[in-house]
C-alpha cells in the first residue's frame, strides 16, 4: 500500500483525513510524532543546530539518504518531520508490504508531477533491507536521475544490507539509540499533551518510576509510549481519572524483555564479538555479562558453546589445554541439558577461559600457514619423506635417505619443509602471550 504523506498544494482530501484520524486516533507512539526539528528528540549528531542535514531540510533541498539505527530511535520520526517540513510529494513505503508494481506506480506519478508541476517526490522506504537486490536496482536510475529523493531506513547494517551503488548515490546517517534523558522528555511530552497524548488524564508518575521506564525501554521510544499508553488506559476508567503509575505496573505494561537483541542481524554478531574479546583480554566479569546479554535475550546456547570451543584454541591454545577440554565438555552439556539448566553451565566455561593463560602461538602460526599455502607454489613433497609402498616407487627414490627418528633419538638433522620453504619456522615466529606477561 502506498501512503501519500504530504503533496503540498496537491494534498488528496482522503490522505489528509486518513492522517488526522491517525492523529487523533492511533497508538501514542504515532499521535506523538512531532511536526517541527525543535520537538524531534535525540540524534544531536544528525540534526543539530548546525549540521548540514538540519539546514538542508529548513530550505528543502534533500539528497538520497539511509537512515540506519536501533529500532525506536528517531528514524521514522525525522522521515515525518520532513513530510511536514517539504513541498515535495512525501510517498512513504514499507518494505515488508510493497513491491515492484507498488513501485512502478510511484515512479510514473512522479514523472508526471515533474512534468506537469515540477513537483519533487520523497519516497520513504522503511526497512529497506528487506528489498532484495532486484527490487533495489530497480530504484537506481531514478534515484540517479532525480526523478525521486529516496529515504531508507532499516536496523541493519546498511554495508551488508543495501546494495553498494544504491549506498554510493545516498548519505548515511547513523541513528544512536535514544539516551535516558531524551525518553524521559519524550514521555513526559506524552503525559502532559492534551491535544495528542494523555493529558486528559491525571498521571502521576515520580521522577524514579519516569527514569526506569526510560531504562527498560532501551532506547526505544514506541516501546516506552505503547507501554506508558497500556498502563494509563488499563488503569483509568475514563478521562479525567487519577492514574498512578509505579515502577511494578510499568514492568506489567512492558510484559517483554527490554534487551536490545535480534539472532539475525549485526547485533547479534557485535555481542558475540564484545564476549569474546572480553574472554581475550582476561575480564571475566564483562564475558559473563555479554553472555547475559545473548542467553537472556533468547540466543542458541549452542551457538555460543560452539564459539567458546573456538576461543579456547584460538586465545588459550597451549598455555592451557585444558581449556580445549572445558569447552567441549561445555558444549556436550549444554546439548543435554539445554536452556535454562545450561546457563550456569556456560557462565563456568567463560569464567575459566577468561581467567585462563592466553596464547596465541598455534593460531598464528597456522595462520603464516594458511599464508604460505596460498602464496607460494605447491611444490611436491620432498622424496624421502614419501612412502615407498611398492617397488616401483623405491626405484623412483621414494623414502630414500629418510631417517627414522627414534633411531636417532629424535634428534636427527633432516628437511622436512618442500625446497623454498626450507628452515621455516612458524611457531618460533608467532607471539605468545600469557596472562603472566601482561
Amino acid at each position: 500500500m502506498v501512503k501519500v504523506a504530504r503533496q503540498g498544494k496537491n494534498s488528496d482530501l482522503f490522505d489528509r483525513k486518513l492522517f488526522d484520524d491517525i492523529a487523533a486516533h492511533g497508538p501514542l507512539a504515532d499521535r506523538m510524532r512531532p511536526s517541527r526539528l525543535e520537538d524531534f528528540e535525540g540524534q544531536e549528531n544528525i540534526v543539530g543546530a548546525d549540521k548540514l542535514l538540519r539546514q538542508a531540510i529548513a530550505v528543502d533541498q534533500l539528497p538520497s539518504m539511509i537512515f540506519w539505527g536501533p529500532p525506536g530511535s528517531g528514524k521514522t520520526t525525522l522521515a515525518w518531520v520532513i513530510a511536514k517540513m517539504t513541498t515535495s510529494t512525501f510517498v512513504q513505503f514499507s518494505a515488508v508490504s510493497t513491491g515492484m508494481q507498488d513501485l512502478r506506480e510511484v515512479i510514473v506519478q512522479a514523472e508526471e508531477r515533474r512534468k506537469l508541476y515540477g513537483t519533487r517526490t520523497i519516497l520513504f522506504l522503511d526497512e529497506i533491507h528487506r528489498w532484495n537486490k532486484a527490487q533495489q536496482d530497480a530504484l537506481l536510475p531514478y534515484v540517479e536521475r532525480g526523478v525521486i529523493t529516496l529515504i531508507g531506513a532499516t536496523t541493519e547494517n546498511p554495508s551488508f544490507e543495501v546494495n553498494a551503488a544504491l549506498l554510493s548515490r545516498s548519505r548515511v546517517f547513523t541513528f544512536t539509540q535514544l539516551s535516558i534523558e531524551s525518553l524521559a522528555k519524550i514521555l513526559q511530552r506524552a503525559i502532559s499533551d492534551r491535544e495528542r497524548g494523555l493529558g486528559e488524564y491525571r498521571v502521576t508518575i515520580t521522577p524514579a518510576v519516569l527514569q526506569a521506564l526510560s531504562v527498560m525501554s532501551s532506547g526505544d521510544a514506541r516501546v516506552a509510549l505503547n507501554a506508558l499508553e497500556f498502563a494509563v488506559r488499563a488503569k483509568a476508567k475514563k478521562t479525567g481519572d487519577t492514574v498512578v503509575l509505579d515502577e511494578m505496573l510499568i514492568k506489567d505494561a512492558l510484559q517483554r524483555t527490554h534487551l536490545v537483541y535480534d539472532r539475525a542481524g549485526e547485533e547479534h554478531y557485535n555481542i558475540i564479538s564484545a564476549l569474546h574479546k572480553s574472554i581475550r583480554g582476561g575480564n571475566a566479569d564483562a564475558a559473563l555479562y555479554w553472555l547475559g546479554r545473548m542467553l537472556e535475550a533468547g540466543e542458541d546456547p549452542l551457538y555460543v558453546a560452539r564459539r567458546l570451543i573456538r576461543m579456547s584454541v584460538e586465545d588459550i591454545g597451549l598455555a592451557d589445554p585444558r581449556a580445549f577440554e572445558q569447552a567441549s565438555a561445555c558444549y556436550q552439556a549444554c546439548h543435554v541439558v539445554g536452556m535454562p539448566e545450561c546457563d550456569v553451565i556456560l557462565a563456568q566455561c567463560v569464567v575459566y577461559l577468561a581467567r585462563a593463560e592466553k596464547s596465541v602461538e598455534v593460531y598464528q602460526a597456522y595462520g603464516q600457514v594458511k599464508q604460505d599455502v596460498r602464496t607460494t607454489v605447491n611444490e611436491p613433497v620432498p622424496l624421502h619423506l614419501r612412502n615407498a609402498s611398492t617397488d616401483l616407487m623405491k626405484n623412483f627414490g621414494y623414502g630414500k635417505g629418510y631417517k627414522y627418528s627414534p633411531e636417532y633419538d629424535w634428534k636427527e638433522e633432516q628437511e622436512y619443509l618442500p625446497e623454498s620453504l626450507k628452515g621455516r619456522k612458524y611457531l618460533l615466529n608467532a607471539k605468545r602471550k600469557t596472562q603472566s606477561e601482561k
